[in-house]
C-alpha cells in the first residue's frame, strides 16, 4: 500500500477514535451507573495511541528521518504523548474523570492536524541541514513528551478547581494529601486520614458526628464535625466522603504527572542548549521559542517548590499548574502563530 495514502487514513481514522472515546467518557461520566463504559474509554485511547503510532511509524518509512520536523508531525506526536499519558494517570488513579478532561485535549489536536492544516503543510519534506543530527530525536520528542506530560497533570489540576469550586478545600499533610479539612464560614468539617486494621477501634478525643469511608487504599477517611462557637449559627453543609476521597486522588495524581514531566523538561531544554551549540555556535540565543521553554520551566518550578517546600496543597497549587497549562501551549504554539524564531513552523493560518 501506498504509505502516503496509509497516513491520510490513519490520520482520519486516529481522530475518528479518539471523538468517540471521548463521546464515551462523557456519557460515562453522565451514567456511572454504567461501569462498562470505562473499559470502554480505556480501550478507545489504548487504540488510538496504537493508531497514532502507526501513522507515525508509516511517516518515518516513508520520509526516512524520525517523524517530528514540521507542526503536523508534532501535533500528532503531542496527541500520541497526550493518550499514553492518559493512560498512565488512568491507571494510578483509577477514574474516569481523567479520559472526560484529557479525551478532549487529545481530540481537538487531532482534529486541528487532520482537518485544519493545509495539505502542503502535512507533506513531508526533505531536512534542513540544522535538523539533520542525531539530536533532533533526543531533543524535539524529549520535549514533546515533557508537553504532553504536563499538559495532562495541568488538566488534572484543573478538574480539582472544578470539582472544588465554591469550597474551601484544603488539603493539609505530606505533598500525596494524607488530610482533607474543608472550611465553613460557621464551622469546620475536618477529614483525616488514619491507617486502620482489622482490630483498630476509632475514637475521637471529644463528642463529635463523624462519618467513615474507606478510600480503596487500606486507610480510612474520618469525617469530624468541629463543633462551632456559640456566636455562629451551626451549618450542616457537608462534603461527601466520595467526593473527598476523588478530590484526594485528582490532586495527588496531578502533582506525580507534573513531577514527571519536570524533569523531562529539563532534559529536553539541555539537549537543546547543547545541539544549539553544536549548530549555532551558542548554547541560548535568546530565540522566542527558548525564552518560553525557560517561562515554562519557572513555573512548574514554581508549582514544585510550593507543594515540596512551602507544603501547599489543592487550589493554590492547583490555579499554578493552570497557568501553566496556558504556557505550555504559547510556548508550543504560540510561537509558531507568530511565524518568528528559529524554531517556528511558521505562519499557517
Amino acid at each position: 500500500m501506498d504509505l502516503v495514502v496509509l497516513q491520510n487514513q490513519l490520520d482520519n481514522i486516529s481522530f475518528a477514535i479518539v471523538l468517540i472515546t471521548m463521546l464515551v467518557y462523557w456519557v460515562g461520566a453522565a451514567f456511572p451507573q454504567i461501569p462498562q463504559l470505562q473499559g470502554l474509554g480505556t480501550a478507545g485511547m489504548a487504540i488510538a495511541n496504537l493508531s497514532i503510532a502507526a501513522l507515525l511509524g508509516a511517516r518515518w518509512m516513508e520520509a526516512g528521518y524520525f517523524p517530528i520536523s514540521n507542526l503536523y508531525e508534532s501535533l500528532f506526536f503531542l496527541a500520541w504523548g497526550i493518550t499514553a499519558m492518559h493512560l498512565v494517570a488512568e491507571n494510578m488513579s483509577g477514574s474516569r474523570l481523567v479520559g472526560v478532561v484529557t479525551a478532549p485535549l487529545a481530540m481537538a489536536i487531532a482534529a486541528f492536524a487532520a482537518l485544519k492544516l493545509p495539505a502542503p503543510m502535512q507533506l513531508s519534506e526533505p531536512l534542513v541541514p540544522a535538523l539533520k543530527s542525531n539530536w533532533l530525536m533526543m531533543h524535539v520528542s524529549v520535549m514533546m513528551i515533557s508537553y504532553a506530560t504536563l499538559m495532562v497533570g495541568s488538566l488534572l489540576a484543573i478538574a480539582f478547581l472544578i470539582l472544588t469550586r465554591g469550597q474551601a478545600v484544603q488539603l493539609s499533610g505530606s505533598s500525596l494529601g494524607t488530610r482533607i479539612s474543608r472550611n465553613h464560614k460557621s464551622s469546620l468539617l475536618e477529614v483525616q486520614t488514619i491507617t486502620t486494621s482489622p482490630n483498630a477501634l476509632l475514637s475521637t478525643s471529644k463528642p463529635s458526628e463523624f462519618a467513615a469511608a474507606t478510600n480503596g487504599q487500606g486507610s480510612t477517611a474520618l469525617l469530624e464535625l468541629v463543633t462551632p462557637s456559640t456566636d455562629q449559627p451551626t451549618s450542616t453543609a457537608t462534603l461527601s466522603p466520595q467526593r473527598l476521597s476523588l478530590v484526594e486522588t485528582i490532586d495527588n495524581i496531578s502533582y506525580r504527572i507534573i513531577g514527571l514531566g519536570f524533569p523531562l523538561l529539563t532534559i529536553g531544554i539541555i539537549a537543546g542548549a547543547v545541539w544549539a551549540n553544536e549548530a549555532w555556535g551558542s548554547y541560548w540565543s535568546w530565540d522566542p521559542k527558548e525564552t518560553w521553554a525557560l517561562i515554562t520551566w519557572l513555573v512548574f518550578a514554581a508549582y514544585l517548590h510550593a507543594r515540596i517546600t512551602r507544603g501547599w496543597q489543592g487550589r493554590k497549587p492547583a490555579i499554578l499548574a493552570s497557568v501553566g497549562f496556558l504556557v505550555v501551549w504559547v510556548c508550543y504554539l504560540g510561537v509558531n502563530l507568530l511565524g518568528k524564531g528559529l524554531h517556528s513552523y511558521g505562519w499557517f493560518f
